[in-house]
């Protein structure tokens, strides 16, 4: 206990004292803030107290009653397996110690599986095996023992809420205007200041009366300034000293304090050495360079934010009885149809249950062109509906919709521990005692073996700590990333792996498959061909669309496509795995299998073997009509082929199809290695061979079928639909109808590299030309400061090059699309 006894609490660090202090225990505000403190300690956790850094404007809060928590209930997702998953923010976060303590209060709970605080987002992902009945019986809330699982947590005094990307939007406002008003004051008290500096300097036969009058003026201006300004770095230096480590603000807050009490001290003994001028325009470059490293994040995770943002439109909920309400989108019940006005962007995951429009999906899908949609087909939160007003049945809200799906693949981009990430973490850790001791070294040699006086060596010592902070290091890495990543999302391509990039840089061999790859994975109807084996015509066409609008069947629903003026027929009958049958006016019409229609199960048009997949059609006693399919190659394939043979990559194509449907597709797409009747096992073991010849292999495969091969890849991209974006195993999906995202995404990921190695080269060649500088007592630590702030903005500037598009190798214009049956012989 300290000499006069506690008078903050041991907990929250609030003042003890006020209503009720007269029952709280000693040393704490309240019963409930020592019933925290008693918890860690019990856990074990005590380490906390020493590692965090209490910011007096965010304090730890009370812990709270169970009828002012909120429901969690409606915010739990609970999956097939009974794991149940939370999104929750964290109000009362200070540090990185306070992720720690998070983090292992929910872990050390043995229902826990996942339990992550993002410190930027301040987002908290929590996963555990829910226990349903037991929950309910226990807490009565039938929230899957979310409460249970967050006791600890609440406990100790930190507020767990929904989460609302609105609250983060505020909480980096707030912290944006900080930094402006600190700007403004020191920028005001260094214009001040330096009149009274130029009058010493230019004063001629001043005496030592005015020049102490004109410092003391100085101190007085500069002092409060530096005390309002200095706080952002001396919080961050507080908080790593308490955790027994150095991080780039100590060096920072040391050097201000250095120059401002050497100052200080000389005004007081009437000394000719005041820097005050130095030290308050010091602080003004550096909070010039944090304001602008904020921008700059902020401007690279501009597409990340902005997807953010879209989910917080009002819905309008069409009730039973047919009035309106407007609700937030996250609470907005699933079933519930909601209606969508024109010009309106989409706040829900849904089926269109009324109207047919265009919407501009390329939030989404990266594609420009409006799509058409109409009744049954799906639609995302963050799409904009442009042509007609349409109704939209709810079926997922919230942390369920595609687009906080997206978001979240960007935070794990983002968070990931790529190779040069941890390179320049490693030097940024291993800086701190290199340079307090350069610095202490400057100071000494140039007092004591240099000749100058005590207040010129520390000056130099303090521009050493300055000039050398790693900044440009720090930086050099990340603001490449969360480009990159902003970049491609706005394309519609998502990076699933953090070190998705790097891999993409090393690739050197692309494996292609074909179905739903290289092919856009839906069948069409093949040309009409008349001849021996079944040539239809028109009349059999709308006979069979009238018996395949009542299945589900791909082919089936091919046929319907193929004749839309055709109309349903009565009393079709579906038989699983065979086909439809009718009993038409004259005799039984069925459209099936050739084994159920009584065709030929393999011979095509000229004896051979078809060439695609086939439905057959038989009128009663009459020879079965043959209806043949295709899948329309994407129509930009050959073009991207092409391109990425010019990039120098080596191009296969692995299917599990037959030898003639590959060989026309590979000779449509232009593709001269091709393997056909591969299995996923074949897959694999061909990249487990092309791994052993030295090669890395960019995977690009369907997401659910090629899940195997995906993973055995050195790096993987699939193609996917907008449910899939979740469920694929690739590092990368894309989305839309064209395969050029592949090589945008190997275009950036080869301009990333350059740029992370430029970035690395301006931080490291900084270091070399400044730190002997700094050393030979040539900068002042008010150049010191500006140097670092533009080494900073430098690299940050370099970094942004990488928004802009130019870079990517131009494709080829797209052909319209070919199907293989057309570039068959």
């Amino acid at each position: 206990m300290p000499p006069g006894g506690w008078t903050t609490c041991r907990h929250c660090g609030g003042p003890i004292g006020g209503d009720g202090a007269a029952d709280a225990p000693p040393g704490f505000c309240c019963a409930g803030c020592e019933g925290a403190f008693k918890l860690l300690r019990g856990e074990g956790l005590e380490r906390y107290y020493a590692r965090r850094c209490l910011d007096p404007g965010t304090r730890l809060l009370k812990p709270e009653a169970e009828d002012a928590l909120p429901p969690y209930a409606t915010h739990v997702t609970v999956d097939e397996a009974g794991e149940a998953t939370l999104h929750l923010m964290v109000e009362g976060l200070h540090c990185a110690a306070c992720v720690w303590l998070i983090e292992r209060l929910l872990t050390a709970r043995p229902e826990v599986t996942h339990a992550r605080v993002n410190m930027t987002t301040r987002r908290l992902t929590l996963r555990w095996r829910a226990r349903a009945a037991d929950a309910e019986a226990e807490t009565g809330t039938g929230d899957h023992g979310a409460r249970r699982v967050l006791d600890p947590v609440l406990a100790v005094g930190y507020r767990l809420v929904p989460y609302d990307p609105a609250l983060l939007g505020r909480e980096t406002n707030r912290a944006e205007r900080a930094l402006l008003r600190a700007m403004a004051v020191t920028g005001f008290a260094t214009g001040n200041v330096m009149l009274f500096s130029v009058s010493v300097w230019f004063g001629g036969d001043m005496g030592p009366v005015t020049r102490d009058l004109m410092h003391w003026l100085s101190a007085l201006i500069a002092l409060p300034a530096i005390a309002y300004g200095l706080r952002p770095f001396a919080r961050s230096a507080v908080t790593a000293l308490r955790g027994g480590r150095a991080n780039m603000d100590v060096p920072i807050t040391l050097a201000v304090l250095l120059a401002s009490g050497m100052s200080l001290w000389e005004t007081a003994r009437g000394g000719p050495h005041a820097y005050f001028d130095a030290a308050v325009m010091l602080l003004f470059f550096l909070l010039i360079g944090r304001f602008l490293d904020s921008r700059a994040r902020g401007r690279a995770r501009a597409a990340a934010e902005h997807l953010l943002t879209l989910s917080g439109v009002s819905v309008t909920v069409l009730e039973p009885d047919g009035t309106t309400r407007g609700l937030r989108p996250d609470v907005v019940p699933v079933g519930a149809t909601v209606l969508v006005a024109t010009g309106e962007r989409i706040g829900v995951d849904g089926l269109v249950a009324q109207g047919v429009s265009d919407l501009d999906a390329s939030l989404i899908t990266g594609e420009t062109v409006p799509q058409r949609i109409a009744a049954g087909d799906r639609v995302f939160a963050g799409t904009l509906n442009l042509s007609a007003p349409i109704r939209v049945t709810v079926d997922a809200v919230g942390e369920g919709t595609l687009l906080a799906e997206i978001v979240r693949m960007m935070e794990v981009a983002e968070q990931g521990r790529a190779r040069y990430v941890a390179l320049a973490d490693r030097v940024a850790r291993l800086y701190a005692p290199v340079v307090h001791a350069l610095a202490l070294a400057a100071f000494l040699g140039w007092w004591l073996a240099g000749g100058l006086p005590w207040q010129e060596a520390l000056l130099i010592a303090a521009a050493v700590l300055i000039i050398t902070c790693p900044c440009a290091l720090a930086l050099a890495v990340p603001v490449v990333q969360v480009i990159a990543s902003g970049r491609l999302l706005r394309e519609g391509t998502f990076l699933k792996n953090a070190t998705a990039l790097e891999r993409l840089r090393e690739a050197d061999t692309v494996v292609l498959d074909k179905t739903g790859t290289l092919t856009l994975g839906r069948p069409k109807l093949s040309r009409r061909a008349p001849g021996a084996g079944g040539g239809w015509t028109p009349d059999d066409l709308r006979l069979a669309a009238g018996l395949a609008v009542h299945s589900r069947h791909p082919l089936a629903r091919a046929v319907a496509a193929a004749s839309p003026e055709a109309r349903p027929l009565e009393g079709v009958r579906e038989h699983p795995g065979e086909g439809l049958s009718w009993p038409g006016p004259d005799g039984p019409v069925r459209l099936g299998s050739a084994a159920f229609c009584g065709g030929p199960a393999d011979l095509g048009e000229t004896g051979g073997a078809a060439p695609g997949p086939t439905l057959w059609l038989r009128r009663g006693a009459g020879d079965p009509v043959r209806f043949r399919f295709a899948d329309s190659l994407r129509p930009d394939a050959a073009a991207t082929v092409a391109a990425l043979s010019a990039r120098g990559l080596q191009v296969e194509l692995l299917s599990g199809d037959r030898p003639d449907v590959v060989a026309a597709v590979a000779r449509a797409a232009g593709i001269e290695t091709w393997r056909a009747g591969q299995t996923p096992a074949d897959k694999v073991a061909r990249l487990d061979a092309l791994r052993q010849a030295g090669r890395r292999v960019l995977m690009v495969g369907d997401g659910l079928n090629d899940a195997p091969a995906l993973a055995a890849a050195h790096v993987s991209v699939s193609p996917a639909t907008a449910v899939d974006v979740s469920q694929t195993a690739a590092d990368v999906v894309f989305q839309g109808d064209r395969l050029a995202p592949v090589v945008s995404a190997l275009a950036v990921a080869a301009r990333a590299d350059r740029l992370v190695r430029q970035n690395l080269a301006l931080a490291l060649l900084y270091n070399m030309v400044t730190v002997p500088l700094a050393l030979a007592g040539m900068v002042t630590p008010l150049i010191a400061a500006v140097s670092m702030s533009t080494s900073s903005v430098v690299v940050i500037s370099n970094a942004l090059r990488l928004a802009r598009r130019a870079g990517a190798r131009p494709l080829p214009p797209a052909l319209p699309a070919t199907t293989a049956d057309e570039a068959h012989p």
